[in-house]
């Protein structure tokens, strides 16, 4: 999914815009006991409470793609006979209303999922009449593609608050208040079948994850028997260990910055170009920006043998998931210099008599400790 689909189906969770009529749930507490399920049929639901389980399920769409949501893909034979894949089509061919297949999906949740505390399980099913959308991009509204027929699924935090006082307007005062639970906004979520070229991929599901860091893979293999996807932190980390590793005493400041700047560029390009399919870097893209800084072809070589070994020989990830444009730092034991990265050509690195140096371009002032600080000139000769 690129970011106008994902953006297209967050449109529609509000209540006038869906054809969402009833939300499902249950309520789990730390021991894995369900304290409560629910069927709540939204025509008789107050309007205020709607938009809140609203913003919970829409919650489940948002982030970036890449990082908070992650693209799963079936195999061909769990889409034939896989039992993982069955019961989520169940969900969906009967919009969710078969209560064995909701019990079944309810305890397939519980019995894997590590977390602390309450939660709460929200499912809702939708079916989307898509618009048709011409070679111009624009939708037109009476004219439909297809029927898109899907669920979304978010699991919210459930946290007591803090008793304390309370403003009561009755007698203007304020008064004690007792602890109560709350619903926090969802750590975990998914949406099913897949919403790829603007129609139902029932290959692919899209999970959201609150924290980037934290993707639960024992949810996934549960749900999905999918391998998880490698967390974005640690693509960065492996991608650098990859650079620094394969190119040895190839590995110089210049190209690093050569690899910065070249995937910075194509995410201006990217960006500039208003495409709607996310950007994404292979060993191929890296292997030419290696090349083009003039790395020696056995470096590149090992490279792409690294790149292979952890991320896969067809692997395509997303360019934040390897470098942060927004930053570039050069580090030692004792020593951070932080640099604007459309200045890293202030930088460079030099060997004087024997000692290694990082050289930084000065001009235009310098402060130290939000001091401005004068550079005194060389010594005039004696």
């Amino acid at each position: 999914m690129n970011d106008k689909e994902v953006s297209e189906l967050r449109r529609r969770l509000r209540p006038d815009k869906n054809n969402i009529s009833h939300i499902y749930g249950c309520y789990v507490n730390e021991r894995r006991e369900i304290l409560s399920s629910f069927d709540l049929p939204l025509v008789s639901t107050p309007a205020e409470e709607v938009e809140k389980y609203m913003a919970l399920l829409k919650k489940g769409l948002s982030g970036s793609l890449g990082k908070n949501l992650l693209d799963l893909s079936f195999s061909t034979t769990q889409v034939v006979e896989g039992e993982e894949h069955k019961l989520l089509m169940t969900l969906r061919n009967t919009a969710l209303k078969e209560e064995s297949a909701r019990s079944a999906f309810f305890q397939k949740i519980i019995g894997s999922l590590a977390m602390e505390g309450n939660y709460l399980v929200l499912i809702a099913a939708d079916t989307y009449d898509i618009p048709f959308r011409g070679k111009d991009g624009q939708g037109m509204e009476d004219a439909s593609s297809e029927m898109f027929s899907y669920f979304l699924c978010v699991l919210c935090p459930v946290k007591p608050t803090k008793p304390g006082l309370r403003y009561c307007a009755e007698d203007s005062g304020f008064h004690s208040r007792i602890a109560d639970w709350v619903v926090a906004p969802p750590e975990l979520g998914f949406l099913f079948p897949a919403f790829d070229d603007r129609s139902a991929n029932l290959y692919g599901a899209l999970y959201y994850t609150k924290d980037p860091a934290e993707i639960h893979e024992e949810l996934i293999d549960a749900l999905f028997q999918i391998e998880p996807p490698m967390p974005p932190a640690e693509q960065k980390e492996t991608f650098r260990s990859i650079l620094g590793d394969a190119l040895e005493e190839d590995c110089s400041l210049e190209v690093v910055q050569s690899v910065h700047n070249g995937i910075t560029a194509a995410l201006e390009a990217h960006k500039a170009s208003k495409q709607t399919d996310p950007l994404t870097f292979s060993k191929y893209e890296v292997r030419d920006l290696l090349e083009d800084a003039g790395v020696p072809d056995q470096r590149v070589t090992a490279f792409e043998s690294r790149f292979d070994e952890q991320f896969g020989a067809e692997a395509e990830l997303p360019p934040k998931n390897l470098i942060d444009a927004r930053a570039f730092e050069l580090k030692t034991p004792d020593v951070v210099i932080k640099v604007n990265p459309a200045r890293s050509d202030l930088v460079e690195t030099r060997v004087i008599d024997g000692r290694h140096y990082i050289l930084v371009s000065a001009e235009g002032g310098v402060e130290v400790n939000g001091v401005p600080v004068h550079i005194a000139s060389e010594a005039a000769p004696l």
